[in-house]
């Protein structure tokens, strides 16, 4: 079996946004020479998430505004963590969205359902991060 690794960096201007990785993702997967096997693919900080979904606009607008109603970033002082800090809020949007991501590899390619692709969430940006991909396989 092989093993494959690589890091991903981001640097986001904003506080939030959605990142197609999809071809990062895939250009790794071509990379590995993995024919059959596993993509794992995540987020590599505790304020930033790996998610699959349709890259839509409409959709991505729709889950900023309920992921801010389900965890506001203001106002900074309700959250008991925002001693000093100020992304309480972020840390809960990783929570909702998720750390990660398998996908399987046939034939070489990523292996998605229809409209399926690979999104990097950002909630405190700002700063770089990093996002692992892991592939294993044959």
């Amino acid at each position: 079996m092989k093993s494959y690794r690589k890091q991903l960096w981001f640097e986001v201007r904003t506080r939030r946004a959605f990142i197609n990785i999809t071809g990062q993702v895939q250009q790794c997967l071509r990379e590995s020479g993995i024919q059959e096997g596993l993509a794992l693919v995540n987020a590599m900080h505790i304020t930033a998430s790996v998610f699959i979904n349709d890259d839509e606009s409409g959709l991505h607008h729709d889950y900023d505004l309920w992921l801010e109603k389900l965890a506001p970033h203001e106002p900074v002082s309700a959250y008991r963590h925002n001693v000093g800090e100020d992304n309480a809020d972020a840390h809960m949007k990783r929570q909702i969205m998720g750390r990660e991501v398998v996908v399987a590899v046939t034939g070489g390619q990523l292996d998605f359902g229809t409209w399926e692709q690979i999104f990097y969430g950002e909630f405190d940006g700002r700063r770089r991060k990093r996002v692992l991909v892991k592939i294993i396989g044959e």
